[in-house]
């Protein structure tokens, strides 16, 4: 839609405006918690992958044996 935009000049002073925002001490601590969050995000969709069930039960049409 934007097509080339955003180019290195545009991330530059994004990042030199973020840098100005949060300042350089709780840059690192910031940047920790966004891992965190998506090494969490990750899991949470890895694990819903999981909980779908992979194929329907085998139904067979031998009745069951009550012994």
């Amino acid at each position: 839609m934007f097509g080339n935009a955003f180019g290195w000049p545009h991330l530059l002073l994004i990042l030199a405006v973020v840098l100005l925002l949060f300042g350089a001490t709780k840059l690192p601590a910031l940047a920790k918690s966004v891992g965190q969050s998506m090494k969490v995000f990750r899991k949470e969709m890895k694990s819903d992958d999981d909980d779908t069930p992979a194929a329907a039960p085998v139904v067979t049409d031998k009745p069951a044996d009550k012994s």
